[in-house]
């Protein structure tokens, strides 16, 4: 008997080697780069571009008329050591509205999104609505609605009230006391938080799995609130950071609100600064006193705090990949 033996054939190590050329453009990948296109293109004109000359115009004095001059850290130098309003008014009230405003905001769409998720389909989507609308009318309804109810006279509707329920004597002049404007500007704050982030959480709650509740009753979940932290939260999970991001930059950059509060009730400013926020000490010197290399310089610092905010909403929120 013969036997025969198999030769494999040689392999050529260049040829196994040899590494795959990559192409930038590949043909089938145009289609793609067309559809992210006017993505990149409004993102990079939005938001790179204001961002990097922001960034650069807070190293130069600038009023608008005259050429630039480079002055170096003097703008950020001015800010922490002269500028005593961005410290006494602007941070102070900032962060106390932020606190107040941000989780209570968030925490409130969150409880409200899952209530109209209970609620039939044929009457969801107009308490969505209903609740949706004060964030989109929000300029409307502060010179119609807010300034007749906190209105300083016995026509005011708060007045009326406690002037008929004998808890104050004569009208309280709610809007130009700076005890009460912050307050005032809290609460409407809270009211017309229902935005973006309220309706993400409301689409998340209508993904989860059913069968997720199922699984967990047989597992032991026993009441609502279970379910809410071991099942609902977890399944909506990017919807929650994405109402955390938006939360975070919402109360950040707020400042409209007590401007028109103030102006609709003639005055120039919020009294005594009581609702001044770092955003509205970045107009005054912005479009008042015409000092853009100053005011670039307080939109870098609120940037950089924003930013923080939003690392640290990822963290609370976010998966390994998102905090990549």
């Amino acid at each position: 008997m013969t036997t025969h033996t198999l030769i494999e054939p040689e392999l050529d190590l260049q040829t196994v080697t040899k590494p795959v050329k990559k192409t930038f453009l590949k043909r089938e990948h145009v289609m793609a780069y067309i559809f992210v296109a006017p993505f990149m293109l409004t993102f990079l004109i939005f938001i790179v571009i204001p961002i990097l000359a922001a960034l650069a115009l807070s190293f130069f004095s600038f009023n608008g008329f005259t050429l630039p001059k480079f002055i170096g850290w003097q703008n950020f130098l001015s800010i922490m050591t002269q500028d005593k309003i961005f410290f006494q008014n602007a941070i102070p009230n900032t962060i106390k509205f932020a606190i107040l405003v941000g989780p209570g905001g968030y925490l409130l769409s969150f409880i409200l999104a899952w209530l109209i998720h209970q609620l039939p389909k044929s009457i969801r989507d107009l308490f969505a609505l209903a609740l949706y609308a004060p964030s989109i009318f929000q300029g409307v309804a502060m010179t119609v609605v807010w300034t007749v109810i906190f209105s300083g006279d016995r026509v005011g509707y708060l007045n009326q009230i406690l002037l008929n329920l004998g808890y104050i004597q004569t009208p309280v002049l709610w809007l130009q006391k700076p005890d009460h404007f912050m307050f005032i500007m809290i609460v409407i704050s809270l009211w017309a938080s229902m935005g973006v982030g309220f309706l993400a959480m409301l689409a998340g709650l209508q993904t989860v799995n059913q069968e997720m509740y199922e699984a967990g009753k047989i597992d032991g979940i026993s009441n609502r609130l279970q379910e809410i932290f071991y099942i609902t939260i977890p399944a909506i999970k990017p919807q929650m950071l994405f109402g955390a991001v938006m939360a975070v930059v919402g109360t950040l950059k707020a400042g409209a609100i007590g401007t028109l509060l103030a102006t609709a009730t003639g005055q120039a400013i919020t009294p005594a600064y009581s609702g001044h926020l770092i955003t509205n000490h970045i107009d005054d010197f912005a479009f008042i006193r015409y000092e853009f290399g100053y005011a670039a310089a307080l939109s870098v610092i609120l940037l950089v705090v924003i930013y923080g905010s939003s690392k640290l909403s990822f963290v609370l929120f976010g998966t390994g990949e998102d905090e990549k």
